[in-house]
């Protein structure tokens, strides 16, 4: 794993999945119950810097990720996110993907899911 001097994935032990690619871990900010983060090894901050096996080890830990968590918390949906770059929204400079658990009611209108970024535009 490339360790970059002060990021906190780099420095992360505590690991709730793990492949030879990337890790999961819960975000220390959830924004629902079960809410995981994954995480590749090799320091790179813009998802599109993906080496084709990491894309693969990206998909592989997702499925992975989401069959521990409907085992664990059965939620209803899920909403799967990337931010790349600081203008939409990236606070990390690793390349991460958020896994969100839903949950039936957990807002009262859903419609436009990750459209939500921009909250003008999340109603259609």
């Amino acid at each position: 794993m490339s360790n970059m001097t002060n990021c906190v994935f780099c420095e992360e032990q505590n690991k709730a999945i793990e492949s030879p690619i990337c890790f999961a871990i819960y975000d220390k900010f959830p924004v629902s119950k079960g809410h995981l983060l994954i995480i590749p090894k090799r320091h790179f901050s813009n998802y599109f810097e993906a080496t084709k096996d990491e894309l693969a080890g990206f998909n592989d830990m997702v499925f992975e990720a989401q069959r521990k968590l409907n085992s664990i918390y059965n939620p209803d949906g899920y909403n799967l996110g990337i931010n790349c770059g600081e203008v939409a929204g990236q606070t990390v400079m690793h390349t991460h993907i958020h896994l969100i658990p839903r949950y039936k009611n957990d807002v009262s209108d859903p419609k436009g899911g990750i459209r939500g970024v921009i909250p003008a535009k999340q109603k259609y």
